[in-house]
């Protein structure tokens, strides 16, 4: 390539031309040119895989490394994490994918999205050291995030895992403290057909020796098996740390910590107890490294935000953002709307990937559902609206369905047009759900927060 690509948008295109395959699981060619990185830059994160360091220097040299792998509740892990130490005083950056909006969303540094100056350089140098090795565009951009990472000067590094754990571009990270999340059924054509399959490529994240953190209460028997084999320190949820409560506050108790009269986390949802749980112990587990004021993760839980997870945007009718994606995450998604009070009816927006489970998705949801808005998302792997409508009404027309008695469906060409399509017919005291990916609730946050207010209720703003 005789000229470098100059801005980030200009990188990205790069980053889509290089690999005809948009995932290709395996680390060979990543972690080459990582350690090529680190030759020609010296860019160090953690410790790369697949070498030896003195284990003085690993336990006390560079910034703490958390990686997060799991099925859901990977995102508000990080989030938690990273709010209570930023809260404590620390130098934290945190990367995840994908993201809503804007790429920079991938990576905030101290609580603050990176900008395309400070990441730009950092796609030059993995160009600069990849040669003609091919990279992905989940590979290139992870590189160059984990670079400009490794440059800020942090004390804490939280590493969001993209699709499994074992082969995923971010396990070239030697990691800290692993934690895994919720086990349950998705990506199954690259990661097996069951939770044991799925649990073992998630434990992939863990190291010898190192901490691991899982907070699913029903922790799959791979994930054990391959903690034992390695020889990780295994933290258990409901064995190693629990937690408790009543509906004013909550405690949790691990090996040698307690918090007690806690206010609830400001994420909304059933499992952001368990997230929580998970999050303290691995705090628990690196205190060492990371003492923290019990002020901190008090403060850090009660602030922390996290954009499209059961987000609730007040207005009338009510605006709810979720990027589930998956059966597991649809049934919490339901839980969730179910404890919301009473709404007169439910509409929903719905965009999703065609390699997700879209029927169990749906299955979960109809009997809440009275109208559901299909459309298409800007991308090849997503379902189109009418694939979403044929799957809504096949769900709801089954003998015995538990489905509203009068559910509609129709189709749109984007999330916005559907969110208007939805708004024009929904009263105020309504709500209005929009879920099913990460691009679909991207789609309506483009232009901004939407502020829904019913075109047939009366303006009530001032005049003049």
């Amino acid at each position: 390539m005789s000229k470098l690509p100059e801005t980030l948008n200009d990188w990205l295109a790069h980053c889509e031309r290089l690999h005809t395959a948009e995932i290709e699981l395996g680390l060979g060619r990543v972690a080459q040119v990582w350690l090529r990185m680190g030759e020609r830059f010296g860019t160090r994160l953690g410790t790369p895989l697949n070498t030896t360091p003195g284990a003085d220097d690993a336990e006390t040299t560079g910034p703490v490394v958390f990686t997060v792998a799991g099925t859901n509740g990977k995102g508000s892990t990080c989030a938690m994490l990273e709010s209570i130490l930023l809260a404590g005083g620390f130098r934290t950056g945190v990367y995840g994918s994908p993201h809503l909006v804007r790429f920079e969303e991938r990576c905030r540094l101290n609580g603050q999205l990176i900008t395309e100056a400070e990441l730009v350089p950092h796609f030059a140098q993995v160009e600069a050291a990849r040669g003609d090795t091919p990279l992905t565009y989940f590979e290139f951009t992870t590189l160059a995030i984990l670079s400009a990472m490794a440059a800020a000067g942090l004390d804490a590094v939280i590493l969001e895992v993209g699709l499994g754990g074992r082969l995923d571009a971010v396990n070239i990270i030697d990691t800290d403290c692993a934690i895994v999340t919720s086990i349950d059924l998705d990506h199954m054509e690259f990661l097996g057909p069951d939770r044991e399959s799925i649990g073992r490529e998630k434990a992939g994240i863990m190291r010898a020796g190192r901490p691991a953190v899982v907070s699913d209460p029903q922790c799959p028997q791979s994930i054990i098996d391959h903690a034992a084999e390695i020889g990780a320190d295994l933290r258990l949820f409901g064995r190693d740390f629990n937690h408790a409560g009543d509906r004013q506050q909550w405690s949790w108790g691990g090996r040698a910590k307690r918090f007690n009269g806690m206010a609830f986390p400001s994420l909304r949802g059933v499992n952001q107890l368990l997230n929580a749980s998970g999050v303290l112990a691995a705090l628990e587990a690196t205190w060492h490294r990371l003492p923290l004021p019990a002020q901190a993760v008090r403060t850090g839980l009660a602030t922390v935000e996290l954009p499209g997870r059961f987000q609730i945007i007040p207005g009338q009718p009510v605006l709810i953002l979720d990027v589930a994606h998956n059966p597991h995450a649809a049934a919490n998604l339901a839980v969730n709307l179910d404890q919301m009070g009473f709404y007169p009816r439910t509409h929903v927006v719905w965009g999703a990937m065609a390699d997700k489970d879209m029927a169990g998705m749906v299955d979960k949801l109809r009997h809440l559902v009275d109208h559901w808005f299909c459309c298409d998302l800007p991308t090849p792997r997503a379902a189109s609206a009418a694939q979403l409508a044929d799957i809504v009404r096949a769900i709801c027309a089954q003998p015995g369905s538990a489905t509203q008695p009068k559910t509609v469906v129709s189709t749109h060409a984007n999330p916005m047009a559907a969110l208007t399509a939805a708004l024009a017919v929904a009263d105020p005291a309504d709500r209005i759900l929009v879920f099913g990916s990460f691009f679909t609730v991207g789609g309506v946050l483009h232009e901004g927060l939407p502020r829904l207010n019913a075109p047939h209720l009366p303006d009530a703003s001032p005049q003049g």
